[in-house]
């Protein structure tokens, strides 16, 4: 676990605080929510040359990254790492039982470290989600530990898989049933791609929770085999509108799982978005 000495804590959440902020204050602006790429896209490479990775996807032009893994690296290495070429933590997929009571300051404590302040579980166990009350239940956790990462200047949230839109037995979705449930605090990380996938409506999803997607993959869904961002059928523009006006929506993050070049992929959905006017 990292330590470090409360004059440098105090900085750091200080820093966490303005990070997780300055979108808010771009957008208010009129500034474009800045644009990050989850590094699943690119999770081969990254096991075999992380640092490279990350200056290639920097020259994209992407300002952050949300981590999917470490690959073995601490905190302060992957911290300077991204100092490095100058991006910035924007997310940690980080698993279920980190965000537990035993967990969940040492978890803090190593994304202080990233500069990080969205806690994003990615996946739930099955008894988590398989009937309506375990998705109640699983919310009350979510609730719960959102609370506690706020007093850090940290959010608590959850990923979205196709998993998510099917109907339990109280005829509700588990995503429904989870965030109709968690307190305002825990932050829906809606997946356009995913929630398609499992026969979802994203711009209704998005437009149902006003103000809690704070970060939004952006993951195509259909069209010609390995489409990048905007080349198959995922609604963009009302995406985009319902983000902008409602969802309270600080960073899009970009992924995309297909593709024999993944590194070449996501260019090609950063070129996209830039041909539609999000960066």
């Amino acid at each position: 676990m990292y330590l470090v000495c409360r004059r440098d804590w105090l900085k750091q959440s200080a820093a966490l605080a303005a990070l997780a902020a300055v979108p808010a204050r771009l957008r208010a602006a009129g500034a474009k929510i800045p644009v990050g790429l989850q590094l699943y896209s690119v999770r081969r490479e990254c096991a075999q040359d992380l640092p490279g990775v990350l200056a290639a996807v920097a020259k994209i032009g992407y300002r952050g990254v949300e981590f999917a893994g470490y690959h073995g690296r601490t905190a302060a290495e992957l911290r300077k790492m991204l100092d490095d070429v100058g991006l910035v933590c924007c997310g940690t997929h980080t698993g279920w039982p980190t965000i537990q009571k035993d967990q969940l300051a040492a978890t803090m404590e190593f994304n202080r470290t990233l500069g990080n302040p969205f806690l994003i579980v990615p996946g739930l166990p099955k008894n988590c989600v398989e009937t309506a009350e375990a998705c109640r239940k699983t919310a009350e956790i979510f609730t719960e530990q959102a609370e506690a990462a706020a007093g850090q200047n940290m959010y608590v949230g959850y990923h979205a898989h196709g998993g998510d839109f099917r109907k339990l037995d109280n005829g509700e979705t588990v995503w429904d049933t989870i965030f109709s449930h968690a307190g305002p605090k825990v932050v829906m990380q809606l997946d356009t791609g995913n929630c398609m996938q499992g026969g979802g409506d994203p711009v209704a999803v998005l437009k149902r929770y006003p103000g809690r997607s704070l970060t939004v993959h952006l993951k195509e869904h259909g069209g010609p085999k390995g489409a990048a961002i905007g080349e198959g059928q995922v609604p963009w523009a009302q995406v985009f509108e319902v983000c902008e006006s409602v969802g309270g929506t600080r960073w899009y993050v970009a992924e995309h799982e297909t593709g024999e070049t993944p590194i070449e992929s996501v260019r090609r959905c950063f070129e996209n978005l830039k041909k539609m006017g999000k960066v």
